[in-house]
């Protein structure tokens, strides 16, 4: 295998608890049914190992891209086309003090 090719399938990475499972989707705010763990737990392994055997790949000499076609993007002249409204738009707010709208404290 050279260094480009990766196996279609690595091997699950190391022991991944319920309570790491919980955690990560505490933190990605999924909500899990019971049925569900197994299943998860077994991707996220298979994720694991994938960046595992990715971080072993050599990359000397391989340089960082954007994008893998050598592209160029046109650019545009950076210059105001849209008037400016903001007195109008302010015009029916209830306090306004130096173009910025004031509001009530909300946290004390």
């Amino acid at each position: 295998m050279n260094n480009l090719q990766t196996p279609r399938d690595p091997k699950p990475a190391g022991d991944f608890s319920d309570e790491e499972l919980l955690r990560v989707a505490r933190l990605t705010r999924l909500a899990l049914e019971d049925g569900e763990k197994g299943e998860l737990v077994s991707t996220l392994r298979r994720i694991i190992g994938f960046v595992q055997v990715l971080q072993q790949l050599d990359t000397e000499g391989v340089e960082p891209m954007v994008h893998p076609l050598d592209l160029t993007l046109p650019l545009r002249v950076d210059e105001v086309t849209e008037p400016d409204v903001r007195d109008d738009a302010q015009a029916c707010a209830p306090d306004v003090v130096n173009g910025l709208y004031r509001v009530p404290r909300v946290i004390e």
